[in-house]
């Protein structure tokens, strides 16, 4: 199986639906340690996405991913559309067409750097990071040892979910919750949860 256009634009019409379901959980989170506007902004951009997909006829699954970046950056208050926006892109100007598992994980991985030179953000900052680089890290991985994209993806979401839960005990150093200092201790990253909800998606596309 490889990463193609149809596959893609599953992709974001996953996440746009986990997105819906997922909102109040991340608005929750983010209500403890941000603005609690998280869930809602991520509703409102991905809501948008889909519009702006319904009749694109995309040169392949790197013109799906680009349109989905470059409409959260223009749709996406707070953080979380910069980022977001940033890395989709960022994946979908990396992607051949079609993409194997190791062009996928590559792309992956330029997705990250994209939100780690935008955010200056490192792992154990209680960020988006947190998640996204053990997924890429477990992602490559896989892909090294030739597995198929459903079990690098499946990889992948597992690292990202475990990165997410890691965030807990984490005291924030970027962002609106490090402002709070020590009492951002013992609250899961919502943005870091998010990333988990987005690889998650992918495994669950490429096994349906």
């Amino acid at each position: 199986m490889d990463f193609d256009t149809p596959l893609a634009e599953a992709w974001v019409r996953a996440i746009a639906a986990a997105v819906e379901k997922e909102q109040g959980r991340l608005t929750e989170l983010d209500s403890a340690i941000g603005d609690g506007d998280h869930g809602s902004n991520l509703q409102r951009g991905f809501a948008a996405v889909l519009t702006a997909l319904d009749g694109l006829q995309p040169a392949g699954p790197g013109a799906v991913l680009t349109k989905t970046g470059t409409t959260l950056i223009s749709k996406v208050g707070g953080a979380s559309g910069p980022l977001y926006g940033k890395a989709f892109r960022a994946i979908g100007a990396a992607l051949p067409e079609p993409a194997g598992p190791a062009a996928l994980a590559e792309a992956l991985a330029a997705g990250l750097d994209a939100i780690r030179a935008l955010g200056k953000a490192e792992p154990g900052d209680k960020t988006i990071v947190d998640a996204y680089t053990p997924a890429v890290a477990a992602f490559r991985t896989a892909a090294a040892t030739g597995a198929t994209l459903p079990e690098a993806a499946a990889a992948a979401a597992d690292a990202a979910d475990q990165g997410a839960h890691a965030t807990i005990p984490l005291r924030a150093r970027k962002g609106r919750a490090s402002y709070l200092g020590e009492r951002s201790i013992g609250h899961q990253d919502p943005g870091a949860t998010s990333t988990a909800l987005i690889f998650r998606t992918l495994a669950d596309i490429t096994t349906s």
